[in-house]
């Protein structure tokens, strides 16, 4: 029996990349995994680590070349190549530019290749703007065929007040109902 195909994209919400790692190890031995990343996430060495070391690990992890430019993330629809497609971290930037059809980097183009074939994209989000500027994009997703989010919450309510972030533990759980057309719920945590 062949093994579920994800792609697990990669956004620039830094300092969540320790803990997507650790749940793109957990994934691969569930999947058949493709790791994509964004310019930025690709790109940028920050405080949380350098960008090559980020790609390096994803690639030891999945086997394959990370895709990171928009004409490698092209080929994900029509190539079929996956049957569900994670972001995480999902940035507010990114769901805007899901929200509002933009196709301006490797994630937003895969998850509009993706999509043309009717598979689920599951959004894993990391904002500081969640209960702000980025709550419209939210609810716009969350009110769109075939977009699942993985259950979300709080990540410091007193420092962060509007800030949101996924429960990474809970992806492959997200693609698992989301492959069945379900949301996961309940879709807020403590």
């Amino acid at each position: 029996m062949s093994r579920t195909k994800l792609g697990l994209a990669l956004c620039g919400s830094y300092c969540t990349f320790a803990k997507v790692l650790a749940e793109a190890e957990k994934l691969a031995a569930e999947y058949d995994l493709t790791a994509l990343m964004s310019e930025n996430a690709a790109g940028v060495d920050t405080r949380f680590g350098a960008a090559e070391e980020h790609i390096k690990r994803l690639e030891a992890i999945t086997g394959r070349p990370v895709i990171r430019t928009i004409a490698g993330a092209e080929r994900v629809g029509p190539e079929r190549l996956f049957d569900a497609l994670a972001i995480a971290p999902c940035t507010g930037n990114t769901l805007a530019k899901l929200a509002n059809g933009v196709t301006d980097t490797a994630v937003t183009m895969a998850a509009k290749s993706h999509l043309r074939n009717g598979g689920p994209v599951v959004i894993a989000l990391s904002t500081n703007d969640a209960l702000s500027g980025s709550a419209p994009a939210i609810a716009a997703l969350l009110n769109r065929r075939n977009y699942y989010f993985v259950p979300f919450g709080q990540d410091d309510p007193a420092g962060k007040p509007t800030s949101l972030q996924a429960d990474f533990g809970r992806i492959a759980e997200t693609v698992e109902l989301a492959l069945q057309g379900r949301q996961l719920q309940p879709l807020l945590r403590k």
